[in-house]
Formats: structure tokens, C-alpha cells, sequence
């Protein structure tokens, strides 16, 4: 009996320190901060899926939320320090141990906001991951969907009356003002490749970008819109969306490749497939490119609206005809800058080229895995280079392509 009595002591001993040992040895080992005027994005990082509640607070405004199974440590203590004062959604956040084994996070806001809240499992670099997005109340996406909505609905026929007036003097022809979505791959959660010599893609895309909007915005009948100014990361499908909201009339999405050895060189121009990949290697990059998602991270309730009005609109074809257009003038004029990959557009099912009524072309400005060309691409020189013969490749599309009417210059 006494026997008995110390062997489930002894069990009962060892269930608490293996349950003791558990909570210990989950711990939040990175805190990540990544401010934008889209939405202000937070993430907590652990070996292990964190468990969490979250519930709001008025007057002033604040957000909770409580992770569970945790211990308060010196990565959480430093995340306070990581608030900046530019941000446009987060006065600051306190940090503090709320009961035993329970952290709670206190977001104080400077507006009243929406949120939400969800995890990741392991990709690539990263462990399990809690991502707390801070958007603003009015969301971008549901308003460009209700103006659509509402262009759409038929208006009322309207007798016109009598003209007694003279007509007015016909006015100069007005230049046609051309919008250009410039779309730099990557950011935030999601680095993209690593060069040879530790270089993000994510940077040089957004430096290149950056470029390509300066000569663009030089022309006298264009503008280039970022789909991303600075370091935060933009889902593939908000890209798209981006796009669309500003009417764009060319999409160019640029990144920079990468490949297991490090001799593969050159620039390569990629358009959108309905039908596969026309080459192995356009395959694989498609594949590669639309993980970003998952990378960078998406919740599940962020996909559904765009999905469902990309998949409204049946133009594709005619759009990727034009698409090809643009990708073959792009090349011709990327290659007296820099050796081709490839001498021909190549075509896959690129994500972030699936919008229905936009030309859109995705341009691999170099190998970024080759030492040379990393070289290359983290010049400021080379990428002035790059985006000129971008808009070059740009305006010979639009030399045998004008495009329709539809606003003028002084609606910049």
C-alpha cells in the first residue's frame, strides 16, 4: 500500500514538472514590428504555436491581448522600445505579466481601428508565428468594391433638353494621363532571396522601384504608384487590388532571381499563363514567388474578398496578350543594360499578375544568388540603369499601344 501510495506520488510529481517544463519551454523568441499607412503589423515569434484572447478597450482606445503558456522575458520587454512615434496606428505598448503563465499586451491606439489576430505555422527562417494586424476602420478594399458596385448599377434615362446655347470653342486636345503601378516584390515578414553576400531582395526591389517611379513621374503624361514605399510586407493579392483601386494601366512587379548555383546570371520578363508554364524554370519561379504569402502571412479572412472579385471579371486572355506586348518591348530595352536569362517573355501562373483588366509583367531585374550580379543590383548606378530602360520598354509599348482615354493631366 505504501508502495502504491509513492508511485503515483512519483507520477503525479513528474506530470507536474513535465507540465512545468512545457509552459518553460515555450517562450516568444522574436518580436517584430513593421509599420505602413496600410495597416501597422506586430508579430511574436516562438518554437512552439502560441495560444492567445484578445478583447478591446474605450475610452482611450486599446487593444488586449493575452498569450498564453508564456513567461514575460527580455524579447517581449524590448518590443515597447520598437513603437514608433510615426506610426500611424500605435501611441505605445505596455507589457506585463497578468497572471501565472499569461502575458498581457496592452496596445494603446491613437484612433479607434480594427484588428486581426491570427498564427502561422513554420516557413522557411520562421517558427510558429502570432501576427497582430492594426487596420484602420475603413477598409480599402471593401470601399473600392462598394464604388464598383455602384458604377455597375444601371442609371435612369434622363430626356436631355432643348440646347439653346451655342456650343462652347472646342478646347486643345488634352494629354492623356497614364497610371503605373510599381510593384517592389516582397518586404516586411517576407525577405525574398538572400544573396551571396547577404543582401535582401526586398530592399533591392524597393530601391529599384523606388527609381523606376522617380523617371516615370519625370514624364510629363505619367505617374507611378508604389504598391509598397517602405519595408512592410503587402500580400499578393492586395497588390492586385492596389492596382486596380488606382486604375491602373500597366502593372510591372519587379524582384530580383535566385537559383541553388550561383553561375546562373542575367534579367528574365515574365507574363501571366492560363494555360501552364512554358518552361521549367518559369514553373518554378511561379511556385517560388507564390509563396510569399505564406512567408510574409495571410489569414485566411484576407483572401476571400479578393479572390472573389479577381474572379469576376472573364478578360484575362485579351489582357495577357497585351501583357506579352509589354513584357517582349520591357526586355528588348532590360537587355542592352544587362545579359538576358532569357531572350523571350516567359509565361507561368504568377499571383501577383492575375488581374483580370490590367497589362501586368513581372520583371527578374538579375540573379541576386550570383556574387556579380548581387554586385550589380546594390548599385545605386545599375538600378538608375535598370529603371530607365524599364520606362523605356514602357513608353515603346505605349508608342504602338496608345492607351484610351479616360483622365487628364490636371487630375494628377
Amino acid at each position: 500500500m505504501v508502495k502504491l501510495f509513492f508511485a503515483k506520488v512519483a507520477v503525479c510529481s513528474a506530470l507536474l514538472c513535465l507540465s512545468v517544463s512545457a509552459i518553460a519551454a515555450n517562450a516568444v523568441t522574436a518580436t517584430r514590428v513593421w509599420p505602413a499607412d496600410a495597416y501597422t503589423r506586430v508579430t511574436f515569434e516562438a518554437a512552439q504555436p502560441l495560444k492567445y484572447q484578445t478583447f478591446t478597450l474605450k475610452n482611450p482606445e486599446r487593444l488586449v491581448l493575452d498569450i498564453e503558456d508564456i513567461a514575460l522575458n527580455s524579447v517581449l520587454n524590448a518590443l515597447s522600445a520598437k513603437i514608433l512615434s510615426s506610426d500611424p496606428y500605435i501611441k505605445k505598448i505596455r507589457i506585463a505579466t497578468y497572471q501565472k503563465h499569461v502575458v498581457r499586451v496592452v496596445v494603446d491606439l491613437k484612433q479607434e481601428v480594427n484588428f486581426n489576430v491570427f498564427t502561422l505555422k513554420p516557413v522557411g527562417e520562421y517558427g510558429n508565428r502570432l501576427v497582430l494586424d492594426i487596420i484602420p476602420t475603413k477598409d480599402p478594399l471593401m470601399a473600392m468594391l462598394d464604388k464598383l458596385n455602384q458604377e455597375a448599377e444601371p442609371k435612369p434615362i434622363i430626356e436631355p433638353l432643348p440646347n439653346t446655347h451655342k456650343p462652347p470653342k472646342e478646347s486643345p486636345e488634352k494629354i492623356r494621363m497614364i497610371t503605373i503601378a510599381i510593384d517592389a516584390g516582397h518586404g516586411g515578414e517576407d525577405p525574398g532571396a538572400r544573396g551571396a553576400n547577404g543582401s535582401y531582395e526586398k530592399d533591392i526591389t524597393l530601391a529599384i522601384a523606388k527609381k523606376l517611379k522617380a523617371e516615370v513621374d519625370a514624364e510629363p503624361n505619367m505617374r507611378g504608384i508604389l504598391t509598397r514605399s517602405g519595408d512592410y510586407f503587402v500580400s499578393l493579392g492586395g497588390r492586385v487590388v492596389k492596382a486596380r483601386k488606382i486604375k491602373a494601366d500597366l502593372f510591372i512587379s519587379i524582384h530580383a532571381d535566385s537559383f541553388t548555383k550561383s553561375s546562373a546570371r542575367g534579367s528574365s520578363v515574365f507574363a501571366l499563363s492560363e494555360r501552364g508554364a512554358t518552361s521549367a524554370t518559369a514553373r518554378y519561379l511561379a511556385k517560388k514567388e507564390n509563396q510569399s504569402d505564406l512567408i510574409g502571412g495571410v489569414s485566411l479572412r484576407d483572401k476571400e474578398p479578393i479572390l472573389a472579385r479577381t474572379l469576376l471579371d472573364l478578360s484575362q486572355a485579351a489582357t495577357i496578350n497585351d501583357s506579352l506586348k509589354l513584357g517582349k518591348a520591357v526586355l528588348g530595352h532590360v537587355g542592352k543594360v544587362n545579359r538576358l536569362h532569357k531572350k523571350h517573355v516567359e509565361q507561368a501562373g504568377f499571383a501577383v499578375l492575375k488581374s483580370p483588366d490590367i497589362p501586368s509583367i513581372l520583371v527578374e531585374t538579375a540573379f541576386i544568388s550570383n556574387p556579380e550580379e548581387e554586385r550589380k543590383l546594390k548599385s545605386s548606378k545599375h538600378q538608375t540603369k535598370l529603371a530607365k530602360s524599364i520606362l523605356k520598354g514602357i513608353k515603346t509599348y505605349f508608342a504602338a499601344n496608345p492607351a484610351l482615354a479616360r483622365i487628364v493631366v490636371g487630375e494628377r
